[in-house]
């Protein structure tokens, strides 16, 4: 009995554990090397939660980076269920992204995941790291 529930418990583990899955099975989304370095979260505007802020030079077609409450997350801005185009670099809708194109995915910020609708992909993540008083969103 206990070495099935050792088992169980490390299958769980295991079936955990992946490779970003969502980046490199996405056809719409290309993955390139970038690194972009921020000023203060209080410059940002970052010090307040659920305070989304659009960051242009970073990404394919830039990102988004939020104050969760209890960290920062950063998430690809081009829709990741569509081809980047000149509509699908999507806009801050509170704690929400919307899409520009007619189908209007609409994503939130807080899980990446689409709201109301159940698309291929998720929003595609990058890494926020604080260095010193300023921000480093990279992939």
């Amino acid at each position: 009995m206990r070495n099935t529930l050792l088992l169980s418990i490390l299958l769980m583990i295991l079936s955990g554990c992946s490779s970003d899955d969502r980046r490199n099975s996405n056809p719409f989304i290309i993955d390139i090397n970038f690194s972009v370095q921020l000023g203060g979260i209080d410059v940002l505007d970052l010090d307040i939660p659920s305070n989304p802020v659009y960051v242009p030079n970073a990404g394919l077609r830039g990102a988004f980076v939020i104050n969760t409450g209890s960290g920062l997350l950063a998430w690809e801005a081009s829709d990741p269920n569509h081809s980047p185009n000149e509509c699908s670099t999507m806009v801050i809708n509170g704690i929400e992204v919307i899409c520009q194109c007619d189908d209007a995915h609409t994503y939130n910020l807080f899980t990446g995941q689409a709201s109301g609708e159940v698309l291929d992909f998720a929003m595609i993540p990058y890494r926020v790291e604080r260095n010193g008083n300023g921000i480093v969103v990279s992939n």
